[in-house]
């Protein structure tokens, strides 16, 4: 892979900001426990604030996907990130619940636009032949920051309590130094900043089916994350009783999956496509299912939580490539970021329905776990196959073509050599 200097700046930056607003948002679930003891309420309460900041994801999603396709990829990321991280510091200012969740929910926002942007500066500046790579590295950005989250709690807590928690929150903005000096605009973008642009709109409206498909797939692939990710240690510590430490051991494992998956994945696809690699990181789920929730030793349920992030991340390291690569070129900073965001929306239900399921079942969280999981990942393999292939596209090409009324990326793709359909 050979890249310029202001590549490598864009991938770095991308790479950080995602995992940073990743890391900003676990920092708030570890504390929810002190949280709600200072506000003399109750766990479930305080768990209001994180789902208001998934369901304003969209929101977020489509207001600075809007700016960035007509104002520039480069400041509008620097704007979010600058959002997200005083957002962050004003959360451990709180003084009542009710302002920690209209925070949050602003949070939500802030969080909702850095995917599409950032993952448009990125696609847009990378040689086509390394898409797949930075795919990988960039979805690595949410377990990564899971994991520094889980550091900083580990070594941070103790002296800095909650608050201080938050206000570590605030350290992403140091990025926006970094992007000042060193991250230049997207070339797609700015050769066609003076072209006349297609509305948000009437893009979507040109491409409903296309649009329609995206957030079902990204709603299968956000049931796929949160139904292996979020009631996982509840399994852990409910079901088997696990010391805190255990299960914090068994969380690093799986991070460490995730991101081996991920970046793993992102070059597979380079090879092999974006489609045949999705179905079969995904389908490698089936056969570990039994060992992932449905051992009883700490050691197979740790080896079974590696290999499911494996199989889960593997499959999510190719879609910044993907959906950038299949999206209309008008609305590539917007599109992206905003079916992933209906999808994870649409998806907020996961946590609620396996614990329901779970009840139903004695208490059974392994096997609502692996109910939801297998449906979902037959789901995504099935939907994968009907996806467009569009590996190598050439973005700045296509934005030109489609800024002066041409072929739109429905179309225009890659040579057909560069491409595994």
């Amino acid at each position: 892979m050979s890249w310029n200097k202001e590549q490598k700046s864009v991938v770095i930056a991308a790479y950080l900001g995602w995992t940073l607003d990743a890391f900003d948002f676990f920092l708030m679930v570890f504390v929810l426990k002190d949280i709600a003891a200072e506000f003399s309420t109750t766990v479930p309460a305080v768990a209001l604030a994180i789902t208001f900041t998934l369901a304003l994801r969209p929101i977020g999603a489509l207001i600075f996907g809007w700016i960035a396709d007509r104002f520039g990829r480069r400041p509008t990321l620097m704007i979010n990130i600058v959002c997200y991280s005083l957002l962050e510091l004003l959360s451990g200012f709180s003084p009542n619940l009710t302002t920690l969740i209209v925070l949050r929910a602003l949070f939500g926002v802030a969080m909702g636009g850095e995917w599409g942007v950032g993952s448009a500066l990125t696609m847009e500046s990378v040689p086509a032949q390394s898409r797949g790579f930075v795919s990988g590295l960039l979805q690595a950005g949410y377990p990564s920051g899971y994991l520094l989250a889980s550091l900083v709690f580990g070594l941070l807590y103790p002296y800095v309590g909650w608050r201080g928690m938050l206000f570590i929150g605030v350290l992403p903005a140091l990025l926006v130094l970094f992007m000042r000096t060193r991250v230049p605009e997207s070339p797609a973008w700015t050769a066609t900043q003076h072209s006349p642009r297609v509305g948000l709109m009437a893009s979507l409206k040109q491409n409903w089916k296309l649009s329609i498909y995206a957030i079902v797939l990204m709603t299968a692939f956000n049931f796929f994350a949160h139904g292996t990710q979020d009631l996982y240690p509840t399994f852990l510590r409910e079901q088997h009783q696990f010391a805190p430490h255990v299960v914090s051991l068994i969380v690093i494992i799986l991070n460490v999956g995730g991101l081996i998956g991920g970046l793993s994945s992102g070059l597979l696809s380079e090879r092999f496509g974006r489609r045949w690699t999705i179905f079969w990181a995904a389908l490698i789920a089936l056969p570990v299912l039994p060992l992932w929730a449905f051992s009883g030793d700490p050691m197979l349920l740790a080896a079974g939580a590696f290999l499911m992030q494996l199989s889960v991340q593997g499959a999510w390291g190719v879609i910044p490539a993907h959906l950038n690569e299949i999206s209309p070129a008008s609305i590539r900073a917007t599109f992206p970021g905003l079916v992933y965001q209906l999808g994870n929306l649409l998806a907020s239900v996961n946590a609620p329905l396996q614990s329901a399921i779970a009840v139903r079942h004695a208490n059974h969280y392994g096997y609502a776990l692996a109910i939801v999981v297998g449906s979902v990942v037959v789901t995504i393999a099935i939907l994968i196959l009907f996806s467009r292939e569009n590996r190598g596209v050439d973005m700045t090409a296509v934005s030109e073509m489609e800024a002066s009324g041409g072929t739109s990326v429905e179309t225009f793709t890659a040579p057909q050599a560069c491409r595994n359909t």
